[in-house]
Order: C-alpha cells, then structure tokens, then sequence
C-alpha cells in the first residue's frame, strides 16, 4: 500500500512523536502488566484448588467458570462484559479493560498451572513438613519454586494476549482507554501510513528478541539439568 522508497529511520522517529499512538501504547503496556499480574495470581490459586482439592462441592461449577473464556467467543465475551459493567454502573474506561483482559486470562494461566502441577511430587512436601515446615513455608520454598517456570509461563502468555487483544476491549473500553491494537485498527481503516508500519515493525522485533532470549534459556537450563543429572550418576 506503499511505495517503497528506501531504508529510512524518519517513520521511526515520527512514530515516537505522534501523542496518540504513544498515548495507546502506554494504556496497553499498563493494561497488560496489570491484568497478567492479577490473571497469574488468581489463575495459580485456581490451579491449585482444582488439583489439590478434587471432591468440594461445586466443583463442576467453579471449574465451567474458570475455562469459559476458552472456548467462549470474544464477541459473546466482551458484550456481556460490557452488559454486566452497564448493570452495575460502572463507567467504561481503563479499569474495565483490565478487568476484562483479567477475565480473559485467567483460564489460561489456569489451564498451564495445573498442567505442571499434575505431573509434581506431592513427596517433596510431605518430606518438608514431615521436618517441621510450615504449610505457608512449604508452598513458598517447596511448591512454588518448583512450578515458577509454569507461572512464569502464564504471565507471558496472559500479557501477549492483553497486547493483542482487540475484540474485548473494543467492547469494554471508554474514552482515555484506547488501546494500541484499537488505535491501529481505527487507522487502518483509513489507510495505512508508513507510522503504522513503523510500530508494526517495532512489536515484530520485540516479539522476536523475546522469543529468542526464552529459547537461550531453555536451552541452558535444559543443558544445566543435564550436567545435574551427569554429576548425580557419578556421585
């Protein structure tokens, strides 16, 4: 949609000066940060009790309204969220992205918690409070090092999912809280500037250098694991 003129930084440094796509970008970075935080905390604990705690009643209820927002379409998703906000008279805003972006996260840190806390050595607490440890100071020096890499996981995914998101909160959204997909989208609308390929440009190579530093890490931790395992069979 553009004529390509050559290798320029000019797009760049006016994209850094243009207040609304700025202005976006830092509503969604905050939206992000904040729903991923709260997604992981209340995804991990619902994680956890529907491991730990298989017979309570209302089980199958608690667990149909953690991973609704799987399988549920973010159309039906974010129009009943706005329904609810308008019941109850909240005025649409920042607060109400987050807290749908919470909403839908939630069942995805949910789901890849519990996916590591399926396969943990319950004997590991069982050693460490059979030597007098604590409940409380079991999880936080047993259970929850052990299922970090899991949790840590949930964040970043649930934080990728609140930048990518648009549907939702096109839905629950108000004025001051326009997020950086939206204002691409309304732009795009009415034609794509070299600005927009310029922050498209920007999101790919931050997407890149993270997928690209997890992958080191990976790799050492795999090989650090190894080299554990080496030095155990040789003890």
């Amino acid at each position: 949609v553009t004529v390509w003129g050559g290798f320029s930084t000019k797009w760049y440094v006016s994209l850094f000066h243009n207040q609304g796509l700025m202005d976006a970008t830092w509503v969604t970075a905050r939206v992000g940060v904040i729903s991923a935080t709260v997604a992981t905390v209340l995804g991990t604990l619902a994680a956890l009790t529907l491991t730990r705690y298989t017979r309570f009643r209302g089980r199958v209820l608690f667990s149909g309204m953690v991973f609704a927002p799987l399988v549920m379409p973010e159309v039906i998703t974010g129009l009943s969220l706005l329904l609810l906000f308008v019941a109850v008279g909240l005025d649409r805003g920042f607060f109400t992205v987050t807290l749908a972006h919470i909403t839908l996260t939630m069942c995805f840190v949910a789901v890849v918690v519990q996916s590591r806390l399926v396969s943990f050595d319950r004997s590991l607490e069982e050693a460490a409070m059979d030597l007098g440890a604590t409940p409380a100071k079991t999880f936080f020096q047993i259970t929850l090092p052990v299922i970090l890499p899991a949790i840590v996981s949930g964040w970043m995914l649930a934080f990728t999912l609140s930048l990518d998101d648009l549907v939702i909160a096109s839905f629950t959204s108000g004025p001051g809280a326009t997020t950086l997909p939206m204002k691409i989208y309304s732009q795009v609308r009415l034609g794509v500037t070299p600005e927009i390929n310029a922050a498209c440009t920007i999101l790919i190579a931050v997407v890149a250098v993270g997928v690209i530093i997890a992958s080191i890490a990976n790799k050492r931790r795999e090989v650090q694991r190894q080299l554990d395992e080496q030095a155990a069979q040789r003890g």
